[in-house]
């Protein structure tokens, strides 16, 4: 199995607790702070080591980089989504889109009955799109 794990620059808590409240499921979460002897740096950091999201759509990971690093969060993955019910489609695509920017607004296309393309507000590109092709 492929599973999607995306990195973030402080965020990745906000960022995963809102994906979790769009697309449901679990989340786990665990700090840099609870790493067994963990170094100093990472013994006082609140930033998040490891997340995981059990959601119905499928599960992904995630983590911030850890202190003191910088990284270069998801310049160049998409993760896509694929929705059976139009409707629930086109509300995943405006949740996650609500803070970021468009790429694609959702509508029709030659492929999808509905298709959106955009970056949400934690830097995640996300395609969204109807199962089922157009009649």
């Amino acid at each position: 199995m492929i599973h999607p794990y995306i990195h973030f620059q402080g965020n990745c808590r906000e960022a995963m607790e809102a994906y979790q409240s769009i697309l449901g499921g679990k989340l786990e979460l665990m700090g840099y702070d609870q790493m067994p002897d963990a170094p100093d740096d990472l013994a006082k950091s609140d930033l998040v080591m490891h997340a995981w999201l059990n959601s119905p759509l499928g599960d992904f990971g995630g983590s911030d980089f850890p202190p003191g690093e910088e990284g270069d969060p998801q310049k160049a993955v998409t993760i896509s989504l694929t929705i059976d019910d139009p409707d629930t489609s086109e509300k995943t695509f405006g949740a996650l889109m609500e803070g970021g920017a468009l790429i694609q607004a959702y509508g029709p296309s030659f492929f999808a009955a509905g298709f959106g393309m955009g970056k949400d507000r934690f830097g995640t590109h996300w395609m969204v799109m109807v199962g089922a092709s157009p009649a």
